[in-house]
């Protein structure tokens, strides 16, 4: 494959890696807002009012989220400028912004790997202590929030590892509410979801972001060498023509000599490179006698 090829292959690759960069950092930001204020993290965080280990998880994913997001939003942006403008500080931008991202989601990977039930355990410990204190606490505030996780959660209680509930909470469901699945159960299968969909954005984006580095750093070593530019094609790659019309221009250039046949019908043939005219040729040379006899009649006279 020839180098401007390659330089325009690539061009189109970084532009196709940017767009779908980008579309990686909005589904980013969106799960990190859900994670932060949708409703069935924001009734476990209402309920868990004390610095307990849910809280830090819940800030620290929200903060990691949205700056990732920021990030690779940074980079794609950065990342299409430099590719349109063939701007090499932009792209070498753009690779730092990539390379913060790949770090960060890195470390993410890692955490996530070794601790893939820290954030259950969190949720769950947090509802045992909304439960626990709706069953002891005899005010209603306690059983409000109960209610709120389980209308939330659509579910009702948990299950007694003997199969006997006492009176106060065999209380908390009754009716419709009792042939709700078990909350323990429940909160489970939703954040097995959520962390499904977390570590399916960390693949992808580790994925495009070590793409997006190959690309943009083999892009910044073109720009840097010379060999690309925008406004211009560069040196190393002129146009080329097709062989038939190189051909044809050559043997235009190239000078007619006057062939044999010509030259006794006394054809004028035109030079093309110095623009003259070729006189035409005697074929016929005047006869020895012809002046002998000339010479005679005037001396006659």
């Amino acid at each position: 494959m020839e180098p401007c090829r390659r330089v325009r292959v690539a061009k189109c690759q970084m532009l196709a890696t940017s767009f779908f960069v980008l579309l990686l950092g909005s589904a980013m930001a969106a799960t990190a807002a859900l994670s932060y204020f949708g409703p069935h993290f924001a009734v476990i965080s209402h309920v868990s009012t004390d610095r307990s280990t849910y809280e830090a998880v819940h800030h620290w994913a929200f903060f990691a989220g949205i700056v990732l997001a920021a990030l690779l939003t940074l980079g794609a942006v950065l990342s299409t400028t430099a590719t349109v403008r063939g701007a090499r500080g932009l792209m070498a931008a753009a690779f730092l912004s990539f390379a913060l991202v790949f770090c960060a989601l890195a470390q993410a990977a890692f955490w996530r790997f070794h601790n893939p039930t820290q954030v259950e355990d969190a949720v769950l410990d947090a509802y045992d202590r909304a439960y626990d204190q709706a069953v002891r606490s005899a005010s209603g505030t306690g059983r409000q929030e109960l209610v709120a996780i389980q209308d939330t959660f659509w579910c009702c209680g948990k299950s007694s590892p003997l199969g006997l509930l006492g009176g106060s909470e065999a209380d908390l469901c009754q009716g419709e509410e009792a042939t709700r699945q078990d909350c323990l159960r429940g909160i489970q299968s939703f954040l097995r979801v959520h962390g499904n969909i977390v570590s399916t954005l960390i693949g992808l984006g580790l994925a495009f972001t070590v793409y997006a580095m190959l690309l943009s750093s083999f892009i910044w070593f073109t720009i840097h060498s010379g060999r690309y530019s925008v406004s211009q094609r560069a040196h190393s790659c002129p146009p080329q023509e097709h062989r038939v019309y190189r051909h044809i221009q050559e043997g235009s250039r190239s000078p007619r000599r006057p062939s044999k046949a010509d030259a006794p019908k006394g054809r004028l043939s035109p030079s093309r490179r110095s623009g003259q005219l070729l006189l035409p040729r005697d074929t016929h040379p005047p006869a020895h006698g012809s002046g002998d006899a000339t010479h005679k009649e005037k001396s006659r006279v």
